[in-house]
C-alpha cells in the first residue's frame, strides 16, 4: 500500500534510528557491550553471535530481523521501509545494500498523489526482502525490493538481485541470474590445493 514517508511518526522513527546508527558507528570494534546494546535498540531482532563490522546504515531498523551466528562486513545499508528478514549463519561482504521502497514510475506521480483526505502528498510503497539461512553475499551486492533468496545460496560480488533466487543456488551478475546449483561437487574436499592440512567436517 502507498504511504507518505514524510508522515510525522515515520520521520520521528527514522530520525531516532539515524542517530543510533551514528552512535554505533562512532564506537570502536572492541566496545562490544555498547555496540550490542545499540543494535538491540535499532533492530527488530538480532540473533546471538551475529557480528556487524560497521559502519551500518538502517533506515527504520525496527523492520529488520537478523538471525544468529552471522557476519556482516563494512558499510551495510538497509532501507527497511518494509520487512527485511535475514536468516541464521549468513555472511555478507563489504558494501551490501538491501532496499525495499518503490516509487511511482511516472514523474508527476512521483512528485505528488492525491490522498483520501484531499491532500496532495509524495507517496511510495515497499516490498519485503527475505534472505534464508546459510547464505553468502559477496561485496557490493544490491538486493532490490520484493526479492526472496533461498537457503544455502551464494551471490557473486557486484550482483544486482532483482528477482527471487531458489535455495542451493550460485547466482551472479547485473541483473543477477542463477548460474548453477550448489552441490557436493563444490566441497573443499575436492580441492586439496586449497584445503592444505585442514579437513572437511562431516
Amino acid at each position: 500500500m502507498l504511504f507518505c514517508p514524510l508522515d510525522d511518526e515515520l520521520r520521528a522513527q527514522k530520525l531516532r534510528t539515524h542517530k543510533l546508527n551514528q552512535d554505533f558507528n562512532a564506537l570502536y570494534e572492541d566496545q562490544e557491550k555498547e555496540r550490542e546494546r545499540i543494535l538491540h535498540e535499532i533492530l527488530g531482532e538480532i540473533g546471538e553471535g551475529t557480528f556487524l563490522q560497521g559502519p551500518v546504515t538502517f533506515h527504520y531498523g525496527i523492520h529488520t530481523r537478523i538471525g544468529k551466528n552471522g557476519f556482516i562486513n563494512f558499510n551495510f545499508t538497509v532501507q527497511d521501509d518494509a520487512a527485511v528478514t535475514i536468516g541464521d549463519d549468513c555472511n555478507f561482504g563489504p558494501n551490501v545494500t538491501i532496499v525495499t521502497p518503490v516509487h511511482p514510475l511516472l514523474p508527476d506521480e512521483r512528485r505528488l498523489l492525491l490522498c483520501a483526505d484531499g491532500q496532495k502528498r509524495q507517496l511510495c510503497y515497499a516490498k519485503p526482502v527475505t534472505i534464508g539461512n546459510d547464505c553468502w553475499l559477496g561485496a557490493n551486492v544490491v538486493i532490490c525490493p520484493g526479492v526472496t533468496i533461498g537457503d544455502n545460496c551464494v551471490v557473486g560480488a557486484g550482483s544486482v538481485v532483482t528477482r527471487d533466487i531458489p535455495a542451493n543456488s550460485f547466482a551472479a551478475g547485473n541483473p543477477c541470474r542463477v548460474i548453477r546449483p550448489i552441490n557436493e561437487a563444490d566441497s573443499m574436499r575436492d580441492h586439496p590445493e586449497l584445503l592444505g592440512d585442514n579437513q572437511v567436517i562431516r
